[in-house]
């Protein structure tokens, strides 16, 4: 049995950033995934991730994202390697009820509040505003915008690549195509059995995703949904939704927790990459669908796109399969395993959690190797503190 000071397991979107902050400690780190990170299984890829500082799902998030985006700073001042691009980013509301977003009521006008609060440079345009400068939107006139310029997406394949990276020259181990089938204490740790041999550590990150729950006690599965998203890319005008002169967006649009669309700019010219979102329950990742229908094409198209993207060929030229995993109030999970202190399960999920998942894996291996962290993250206990925002 190979022994380990701390071992991460599931090096995605936050594992990869926890075993790059925690390899910093000097101490024997172990990095395990049941795949090749970076890989199309989890929730950590389809090109393009959005990011924004001022999160309307509340004001406990708001040190995360500003913190990693300092840290995506600083890795590109280490290496050269360019994760954020900071093209802006619109939150666009069309002008009826309010809606919520990600546990969060009153999306919109939250984002705004916290953005003031925080002191985030920020405007809030009217339709007329909004179509002058971006003609590919076709807000109602009862719509309203937010623009933040420090907004806009990382890359995140090259995120978890990159951080995986310099956790192995900080003498990391990673083992990739190595799948935990069972986790358990031992001699005051943890010992994992895994496809490819036993290990053990002293404490370990469950950062799995979608893959959380097979690892939980019956009484906490309960705390987490999966949920099958799909990403789609549409033919577009050319020189329409233009990289470095479109922001990304965000556009809700009814009551509905479906009633919603993001997007990014085209990174190939040719398409631009827009989405909605699902909160169908899945029973396990293992079996969740990864192809997508010509009539979820055509819904999507019907049902989301119509009459909003100007300059858009209705048409699908390519879908792909990620995966959402919710808690019912959209919050995260960063607290020991019930009853297994050695083992924090940490999911950054509910569909907005790469943008915090580099200061999220920094506080996490503060915590494991310090006691204590420079983000508070008590907030995200399995029975927290009472958020008011």
């Amino acid at each position: 049995m190979h022994s380990f000071d701390l071992a991460v397991i599931g090096l995605g979107a936050l594992g990869s950033a926890a075993l790059w902050q925690l390899s910093k400690s000097g101490k024997k780190v172990l990095g395990i995934d049941q795949f090749s990170p970076p890989h199309t299984m989890g929730s950590s890829h389809g090109e393009t991730r959005i990011t924004r500082l001022a999160v309307g799902e509340g004001a406990d998030f708001v040190p995360l994202v500003m913190r990693s985006h300092e840290i995506w700073q600083e890795i590109k001042a280490m290496t050269g390697i360019q994760i954020m691009h900071q093209v802006g980013g619109l939150l666009m509301d069309s002008g009826g009820s309010a809606w919520s977003k990600h546990g969060s009521d009153g999306f919109f006008n939250r984002t705004v509040k916290f953005a003031g609060q925080m002191g985030i440079a920020h405007e809030v345009w009217d339709q007329n505003k909004l179509v002058s400068h971006f003609p590919e939107f076709n807000l109602e006139p009862s719509g309203i915008a937010y623009f933040e310029p420090s907004a806009g997406y990382l890359i995140p394949e090259l995120a978890v690549k990159t951080q995986i990276q310099l956790a192995e020259k900080n003498n990391a181990i990673v083992k990739t195509h190595t799948k935990v089938l069972g986790i358990a204490p031992s001699n005051g740790g943890v010992s994992i059995h895994t496809n490819q041999g036993e290990f053990w550590a002293e404490r370990v990150v469950l950062s799995t995703g979608a893959w959380v729950k097979d690892f939980l006690p019956p009484s906490h599965k309960t705390h987490f949904k999966i949920c099958r998203q799909i990403l789609h890319w549409l033919p577009i005008e050319n020189g329409k939704f233009a990289n470095g002169k479109m922001p990304v967006f965000m556009w809700g649009f009814g009551k509905g927790a479906e009633d919603f669309i993001y997007g990014f700019p085209s990174l190939d010219g040719r398409t631009v990459k827009v989405a909605s979102e699902s909160f169908r329950e899945s029973k396990h990742p293992d079996t969740l669908s990864r192809d997508v229908s010509v009539e979820e094409q055509q819904h999507f198209i019907r049902e989301k796109i119509a009459g909003r993207l100007n300059f858009v060929t209705p048409e699908v030229k390519e879908s792909k399969v990620c995966i959402y995993t919710m808690t019912e109030d959209s919050y995260f999970v960063v607290d020991a395993l019930p009853d297994f202190p050695e083992v924090i399960v940490a999911s950054p999920c509910s569909g907005h959690g790469f943008k915090h998942s580099a200061g999220l894996g920094e506080a996490i291996a503060q915590q494991m190797t310090r006691g204590e962290s420079s983000i508070d993250l008590t907030p995200f206990k399995w029975k927290g503190e009472e958020k008011v925002n």
